[in-house]
């Protein structure tokens, strides 16, 4: 509802609820805060405050208004994939993750440790890539055995066979991965692409 009051982050939240925030000036032209909030637990919308304010919401994929431009949010299957201020003229902005979220802490993880934040990240890719290679195969192969699917396109034979507890290790690690690259808002439309087979 329009006017509510920002609620400050609690611990058990941060799976769920992801908060950004940017300077902006407000609609009088001072400097304002501009916080976007993201509650997955309460449905996909996301809900713009203003000084701590809401004062819109919208369903992702969202377009918020602000004086001089507007705020870009849009959310996957592990979180937030954009979340952009966009002016009516001169270059987009990212909005930084409010303290306390899982996003701000992996921020200061990269400020304060930048070489495990490196091999974190590269791990990441790692994984992505190796799942792209075997697990997307397998995932197909599921797809187009459904008979309606199969009528349609055919069916596929995976070329890869994997046991199941290496299927279960793909899994979980292919969604740690994700959720991962989206702790920092990187994206490979290749790369990225089959963290659609982890979330299956």
């Amino acid at each position: 509802m329009s006017g509510d009051r920002l609620r400050p982050l609690r611990r058990h939240e941060i799976l769920h609820r992801f908060l950004y925030e940017i300077g902006h000036p407000g609609p009088d032209g001072r400097p304002a805060t501009w916080t976007v909030e993201i509650d997955i637990g309460a449905g996909w919308d996301a809900r713009l405050h203003l000084d701590g304010r809401r004062v819109a919401t919208a369903e992702m994929p969202a377009r918020l208004p602000v004086p001089g431009g507007r705020i870009e949010v849009d959310a996957g299957l592990y979180g937030i994939t954009r979340i952009h201020l966009v002016p009516d003229a001169g270059p987009e902005r990212r909005l930084s993750p409010v303290p306390g979220t899982l996003e701000h802490r992996r921020a200061r993880l990269a400020r304060r440790r930048p070489g495990v934040s490196r091999a974190i990240a590269l791990t990441a890719v790692l994984i992505l890539a190796v799942n792209l290679v075997l697990a997307v195969p397998q995932g197909l192969e599921l797809i187009t055995a459904q008979p309606r699917i199969a009528e349609l396109v055919g069916t596929f034979t995976s070329p890869v066979s994997l046991p199941v507890w290496l299927n279960a290790t793909l899994l979980v690690a292919g969604a740690l991965a994700a959720t991962e690259r989206l702790l920092t808002l990187r994206r490979n439309r290749v790369l990225d692409a089959e963290t659609l087979w982890t979330g299956l």
